[in-house]
């Protein structure tokens, strides 16, 4: 083994994990070595349901990342999200070392007292990582890196992510029983922000929504730090459920069909067709238009946004987002996305791409649905998280996972209890849907 500028990033979606090996160029800047992608089971909105399905999508997807950048993958930097992760402000003041000159220890130690300066957190709970939003050193306010400042105390804020112990412990096993080491965990909105944020957006105040397959996440910026997140449990996979239910299709034929033909708003599609959907267990194919397909998604993603609009009016910084929003995440990608969320959350809009990357296999991970991996390497490289690697050979192939025992499915009436926590049931959809049912 060697230690290099090598750095990991594991990302277990609801619908996808994604596992990317990257390095640092000669000027900064994330060079991807080689990727791996597989389709994820064993999840439910960001949670853990299956062990074994989800030990098994970490493994093909390291073998195939293993496979295409020749490096042997062992520690990790996993995001992690969902409803139970959220965040707590503490506030946190030092006395400078004897130099008086603001050093890394200094920051440690600044960390390490906002973690013990937390109240009311229950033994069910477990502190992630924490994020250091602004520090004040003497004086002088607004300081977001005081390394190197002259001082004799230093005070500021943190935000700190916690999560529930037992989640958390899930995702960890499924990592170690697919022999792999967690080297760091980082909060998915902070990495989605981090690789498709620009600097200017997040001085300027932005909020980022990364609409996964299970979760939507909204994590808001304003003068270079993280002031606001939260966890939607309505994402793409309604969309696709709602589009299964509508034209009556398997669901993966629904996905298909959301991706071939789905529009997000109605007043942005050029034209109507009609659109042949297979039919279940060998029934003949049958005609739907796109219009009405349209009305379908049309409905969920207004919820989405409507949802992300009453977070960030909650958070009190509506009026401070003068960079506007970033869309990004596979939920980005239907047409009419960006200017639906432009009309519903009344702020300027783009879609998010990665950012920072050069060279290697760059265009491969050019697209929304990679912001959550590609931010996780991208926090690596920021934090140091270099990994110790060795090559990988053909005499020299991944071992097995470890077998574990069968973790219950979630049954029908399970998720049928989790579905009923979204707003799927309610007024403003059911209006909404109203207009597609008049037209059958």
């Amino acid at each position: 083994m060697s230690k290099s500028n090598i750095v990991i990033g594991l990302d277990i979606g609801t619908t996808k994990v994604c596992v990317v090996v990257a390095e640092k160029d000669d000027v900064g800047k994330l060079n991807v070595l080689g990727k791996g992608r597989a389709n994820s089971e064993g999840l439910q909105r960001a949670t853990v349901v299956n062990i074994n399905k989800t030990v098994d999508a970490i493994s093909k997807a390291v073998a195939d990342a293993e496979r295409e950048s020749s490096i042997r993958i062992k520690g990790v930097n996993v995001g992690i999200s969902g409803a139970h992760v959220h965040c707590i402000y503490s506030n946190s003041e030092i006395s400078v070392n004897q130099t008086g000159i603001v050093n890394e220890s200094d920051v440690r130690r600044f960390l390490e007292k906002a973690k013990t300066n937390i109240r009311y957190l229950d033994i069910d709970h477990e502190i992630i990582h924490v994020i250091p939003q602004e520090f004040i050193v003497d004086d002088q306010d607004g300081v977001l890196d005081p390394i190197g400042m002259a001082g004799t105390t230093m005070r500021g804020s943190a935000y700190i992510v916690v999560g529930l112990r037992t989640k958390i412990r899930n995702i960890k096993q499924c990592i170690e029983k697919a022999g792999l080491e967690v080297s760091a965990m980082t909060f998915e909105p902070v990495a989605s922000g981090l690789a498709v944020m620009k600097e200017s957006e997040k001085k300027s105040g932005v909020v980022v929504i990364d609409i996964g397959g299970g979760t939507t996440e909204v994590a808001i910026y304003i003068d270079g730090a993280i002031r606001y997140s939260e966890v939607i449990k309505v994402a793409a996979n309604d969309v696709t459920h709602d589009v299964a239910y509508g034209v009556k299709a398997l669901n993966d034929v629904a996905e298909d069909v959301k991706i071939r033909y789905g529009c997000a708003w109605s007043k942005v599609l050029e034209q109507d067709e009609e659109i042949l959907i297979d039919g279940i267990e060998g029934r003949p194919r049958k005609s739907f238009p796109r219009s009405s397909l349209t009305v379908i998604i049309e409905a969920r993603m207004m919820e989405i946004f409507e949802l992300v609009r009453d977070i960030i009016k909650r958070s009190g910084y509506y009026d401070y987002l003068n960079a506007g929003a970033i869309i990004t995440g596979g939920g980005a990608l239907l047409p009419g996305t960006g200017e639906l969320a432009r009309e519903i959350l009344g702020l300027d809009v783009r879609t998010g791409y990665p950012e920072g990357v050069s060279g290697g296999i760059k265009e491969s991970v050019n697209n929304p649905m990679y912001a959550t991996v590609m931010g996780l390497v991208a926090h690596s490289l920021q934090n140091n998280l270099y990994q110790d690697y060795g090559q990988v050979t053909p005499e020299t192939p991944r071992p097995e996972p470890r077998a574990v025992a069968p973790t219950p499915e979630v049954s029908s009436a399970q998720g049928a209890e989790q579905s009923s926590d979204s707003p799927q049931a309610g007024k403003k959809l059911v209006d909404r849907l109203k207009k597609f049912w008049d037209q059958l």
